[in-house]
């Protein structure tokens, strides 16, 4: 495993290429995409890369729950098929005053848990170093609950019938790539349910029993949408299989970002943003208060998923936060069964304007400044404290230019 930027020229010469020879394009970017190795719409890689190659996306971020365990073939593929790619992490963390003053922050269904992101971790990763030790531990924790959820999604599969069978074990082998996730149960439920019954009245019966005597709202033709019912009617709050997580096993919101600066990572708060009623959470409705939160813990990054918000609502939260100098990312996630474009777009499929397509450009190329700088040894960017940010844009360009340009002579 190598890094793709280690063997590019020094900084100085690389933006002495950038003015003189590539010309100014604003690329198509996606930042935050989950992959198979923790839970993802794509069967595979290859299914990632190629549509992204088929939408003319030139910069790609992974961004998998707990892991790094698919950097290394993320890596590959990005090489064989000229996407640049960017390295990142998401984690599940707590913030026990917000949790206990009942504050919604980036969840909007359990107060104080808050989802968080590294961006640009150090790659190929240092397999023995801190940072790995503790990914791998909260990964491990958070098997210990999805185990109990099988026990019990097993028992209710046998109350049906005595054949039906979930196993944590065969889930990890057969489903996973090293993450077993709730919506890799999900996914076992419906399969098995598939492959023993031939016919679709039999299945129908056997999820109204699951469901407690209601019949399935999805269609059995609509897999990802029968199993994203599965999940949210035995898994979630409330579900027959449902197991509640174990506080003790969240971090709270500062050891995450102790484990991002050891992996090397931009701390970065994913936001959740306005909802279809156009509500927002309480911690992120009021965006100056927002703002003093995240700078009081030097973050000065943030992602947006822009597909759940008002194309308005973006524009009006991308204005707010760029001038106060804050590097902000996009993404689509991908985290569900349902396969989408990767191509970023407001609610509803609404196409982003340029001015927003360059903001999306221009946080990936901090992210891939930062790559660069920390494979040559150097610290990298870390918040906009004594950073200028556009000077870090400026030679994420170059080395994203330089990449594809590189890659392109090796194929011709």
């Amino acid at each position: 495993m190598r890094s793709l930027t280690k063997d590019m020229p020094g900084r100085e010469h690389l933006l002495d290429w950038h003015r003189r020879y590539s010309p100014l394009v604003i690329h198509e970017v996606n930042t935050h995409l989950h992959t198979p190795y923790s839970f993802s719409a794509f069967r595979n890689m290859e299914q990632l890369f190629d549509m992204a190659v088929d939408e003319h996306i030139r910069v790609l971020g992974v961004n998998d729950f707990y892991t790094t365990g698919g950097f290394a073939s993320f890596n590959q593929h990005a090489s064989d098929r000229k996407v640049f790619p960017l390295f990142n992490i998401e984690f599940m963390a707590l913030l026990r005053q917000e949790q206990e003053q009942g504050i919604r922050i980036n969840d909007p269904n359990n107060p104080g848990r808050v989802y968080f992101c590294g961006k640009g971790l150090d790659f190929p990763v240092l397999e023995e170093g801190n940072a790995a030790q503790s990914i791998r531990a909260l990964a491990d924790a958070s098997h210990v609950q999805v185990k109990k959820m099988c026990l019990k999604a097993d028992r209710l599969l046998k109350e049906v019938d005595q054949d039906l069978a979930v196993d944590f074990e065969y889930i990890l082998k057969k489903y996973s790539m090293g993450l077993v996730r709730e919506r890799h149960l999900a996914r076992a439920i419906r399969l098995q349910v598939f492959e023993k019954y031939p016919s679709d009245d039999k299945r129908k019966a056997v999820f109204k029993s699951l469901f407690g005597g209601r019949e399935a709202r999805s269609s059995l033709n609509d897999h990802a949408q029968l199993e994203n019912e599965i999940r949210s009617t035995l898994l979630k709050s409330g579900g027959a299989a449902f197991v509640r997580e174990d506080p003790t096993t969240f971090l709270e919101l500062d050891a995450v970002l102790t484990i991002i600066s050891d992996a090397g990572g931009i701390p970065c708060y994913p936001v959740l943003l306005d909802d279809p009623a156009g509500k927002m959470t309480d911690y992120e409705a009021d965006w100056d208060a927002l703002h003093f939160r995240l700078m009081q813990r030097n973050i000065s990054c943030v992602e947006l998923i822009p597909v759940r918000n008002d194309f308005n609502m973006i524009k009006c939260f991308v204005q707010f936060f760029e001038e106060k100098g804050f590097v902000i990312t996009f993404g689509t996630e991908h985290n569900t069964p349902s396969v989408s474009p990767l191509r970023l777009s407001a609610r509803g499929g609404e196409p982003l304007d340029y001015a927003l397509r360059k903001t999306a450009y221009e946080g990936a190329c901090v992210i891939a400044a930062h790559q660069y700088l920390r494979s040559r040894g150097e610290k990298g960017y870390i918040s906009n404290n004594g950073n200028d940010k556009a000077s870090y844009v400026e030679l994420g360009a170059a080395v994203i230019d330089q990449f594809l340009h590189h890659q392109t002579e090796r194929t011709d």
